[in-house]
């Protein structure tokens, strides 16, 4: 932030969480006369009281950090899809849309909005279920409907001898606790000691535009270790990718930052067998973290590995702030990727026609849309719209 805005944003972030004034004021050790000041006069905020504020902040959230799944993928050994579909994702099949085309080199794929299971003629390929960020979200509110966690659905799949081929663990910094733009000045000054050898920064996504499905909205983004390695963390301005995806203020967004623990192959199995046997994701995500990275303050004098923890980041591994534990975000599937499509591609095109037709006194449109057949795709996604979250689960094993 600029620091004239600065205590405007912070402002909006107090408030959206519901400290008052005197609260973080007694908190951070001012005056509620000065803190007033600040806010109401838009003042530049000298770095150390900006410091003593975001500590305080980061003490008064209930919850400054979240953690949850962000991406899911898991090969089944078996050629059943319904069985997955039915038994183990516990979903109706007749609702789901199955189109002829598919990823990884699968062929085929079942489709419950962003939840999709992917299906191959070949034997070694199995059935793979793909989870992306909406897709979890969505795969968290059929969880909730069948009253079960994801350490259950785990073991699920572990108990049908499942391989987990990649899974995201997302760290949620709703408080603005991470400066991404620190973190990557500090990388570049060897205040970084980690395991990986590599990490790369970007703004506008320039680097990893074919790697990243939302590169270019992404902010101030930091990866640390290689992108084709089966461990490498993405650390990057989610309150900016909002801001360009959705136009939320960034001072009205949710979340401010985001730190994702990304684990491939036996890293997402190690992961996940840690996950659902100690059901402490606090150990699991800061283990992970920990053991390959960390940032320090610079001392003149004393050799690298000793320099002292950088107090952000310190804060950020658990200082001052309570344990994490997983939590869901469960979003009903929605049109909105149709609709978008729809406004910015469809939408000119058909106003226009229709606009002729009224000039004209004709009834293109109408006639086109009377003779449209539907397929049994687009009924399926009219039922799956229509119909409730429970019934479309199954409650219980078959």
């Amino acid at each position: 932030m600029q620091n004239k805005t600065w205590i405007m944003e912070f402002r909006a972030r107090r408030m959206q969480i519901g400290i008052s004034e005197q609260d973080m004021a007694l908190e951070a050790g001012l005056t509620e006369e000065y803190y007033r000041r600040l806010e109401r006069e838009n003042l530049s905020v000298p770095q150390k009281v900006r410091k003593r504020l975001k500590d305080a902040l980061i003490r008064l959230h209930p919850e400054p950090l979240t953690l949850l799944f962000d991406y899911v993928r898991i090969r089944f050994p078996t050629m059943d899809v319904k069985h997955v579909i039915e038994d183990v994702l516990r979903l109706k099949m007749k609702y789901l849309v199955q189109e002829p085309r598919g990823m990884y080199g699968y062929t085929s794929t079942y489709r419950i909005g962003d939840v999709m299971v992917l299906t191959s003629p070949l034997e070694e390929m199995g059935v793979l279920l793909e989870l992306r960020g909406k897709g979890c979200r969505q795969f968290e509110a059929y969880l909730d409907g069948q009253k079960r966690t994801w350490y259950e659905f785990f073991r699920k799949c572990m108990k049908e001898k499942a391989v987990f081929k990649r899974v995201d663990l997302a760290v949620n910094d709703l408080v603005g606790m991470l400066d991404i733009p620190l973190l990557i000045s500090k990388c570049r000054k060897e205040e970084c000691v980690s395991v990986f050898r590599s990490f790369r920064a970007f703004r506008s996504g320039g680097l990893v535009s074919r790697q990243e499905q939302d590169s270019a909205h992404m902010g101030a983004t930091l990866y640390i270790g290689s992108m084709q390695s089966d461990l490498y963390f993405c650390l990057y301005e989610k309150a900016y990718e909002q801001l360009v995806k959705n136009g939320t203020p960034l001072e009205q967004a949710d979340i401010q930052n985001r730190f994702e623990i990304r684990l491939k192959n036996e890293r997402a199995d190690n992961a996940v067998y840690d996950l659902v046997s100690n059901e402490n994701p606090e150990q699991t995500a800061f283990g992970i973290i920990n053991r390959y990275v960390r940032f320090v303050d610079k001392e003149s004098g004393k050799p690298r590995e000793e320099w002292p923890l950088n107090p952000m980041w310190e804060t950020f591994i658990g200082k001052h702030r309570n344990t994490l534990k997983l939590t869901t975000a469960p979003e009903p599937y929605t049109l909105e990727r149709t609709l978008n499509w729809f406004s910015h591609q469809v939408a000119p095109t058909a106003k226009m026609l229709l606009l002729i037709d009224e000039k004209c006194g004709t009834s293109h449109v109408k006639d086109i849309l009377d003779n449209t057949e539907l397929r049994d795709k687009h009924r399926k996604i009219i039922q799956q719209k229509m119909r409730t979250v429970n019934e479309m689960i199954q409650m219980e094993d078959n």
